[in-house]
């Protein structure tokens, strides 16, 4: 069974770029190059040069370990964090909740 290619809109490829671009700036303000980060990182130069350019190909754990080699980890614990949207569903659903219930018997 083939698998399927991500496909990402031209916005969302921005979002990539952007990132790809900090990492390549965080690289750069640390005076790394490409191979130092790639042997720090434990990838590929081309991985290095593919995350830079803000690539959707490359895995979430090389994307990991850059940031990592750099001491920007704690970055990822910023991804997703902030679930307004995902809140405001639970709520809904928690509301929906407490309006399908009978009254409450009280003595």
């Amino acid at each position: 069974m083939k698998s399927k290619k991500p496909v990402l809109f031209p916005k969302h490829k921005q979002i990539m770029e952007i990132l790809g671009e900090n990492i390549k700036l965080a690289r750069k303000r640390r005076g790394l190059t490409i191979l130092q980060m790639a042997e720090r990182a434990n990838v590929n130069r081309n991985t290095i040069t593919s995350i830079e350019k803000g690539s959707h190909n490359v895995s979430i754990g090389a994307y990991f370990n850059v940031l990592r080699t750099m001491n920007l980890q704690d970055d990822f614990l910023k991804l997703a964090e902030d679930d307004e949207f995902g809140r405001k569903l639970q709520d809904i659903k928690l509301l929906v909740g407490l309006k399908g219930t009978s009254k409450l018997k009280t003595k």
